[in-house]
């Protein structure tokens, strides 16, 4: 019964933050500031009015090039990347960077198609023209029959 009677040394002790905590603090800290750039060059975009240029390709590189250092930045912290070996983490990487790529690459294949069927195909061209064509003149048709039954009620 003695035993039972004694407070245990656990609930007596006070624990000090771990140095994980202070990790996730400066996790949290980085990913902020990282973020807040983002914000103000998303911003700065839309408040400068700037023209399709160099400038505007510019600062959405830069976006998302922020973008993606945060991403590998929560899985190398989170996911504990960071600590692991090499191999494993060009195992996750390799694939990563080639599925970026076929992405980038089936869609400027594409544009490539649409531009060259455009371009070399007189015939894509002069049909989609025409059908460009025939839905203006279908949308005054409407507008006329509109004008119209307006009149009869009148």
């Amino acid at each position: 019964m003695a035993e039972h009677t004694q407070i245990s040394p656990e609930i007596t002790v006070h624990h000090e933050p771990s140095s994980s905590t202070k990790r996730i603090w400066k996790v949290f800290w980085i990913l902020l500031i990282i973020t807040i750039i983002e914000l103000g060059l998303g911003l700065l975009i839309y408040s400068l009015d700037l023209p399709e240029g160099l400038k505007l390709l510019l600062i959405k590189i830069v976006i998302i090039i922020l973008s993606l250092s945060k991403a590998f930045y929560i899985v190398s912290v989170f996911m504990h990347l960071g600590d692991e070996i090499r191999n494993l983490i060009m195992t996750i990487a390799v694939p990563l960077l080639l599925f970026t790529w076929f992405i980038y690459a089936f869609l400027h294949d594409g544009n490539s198609y649409k531009n060259l069927r455009n371009k070399y195909d007189k015939y894509y061209e002069q049909r989609s023209k025409q059908q460009v064509e025939m839905k203006k003149e279908s949308k005054e048709e409407s507008k006329q029959e509109k004008e119209e039954k307006k009149e009869e009620i009148k």
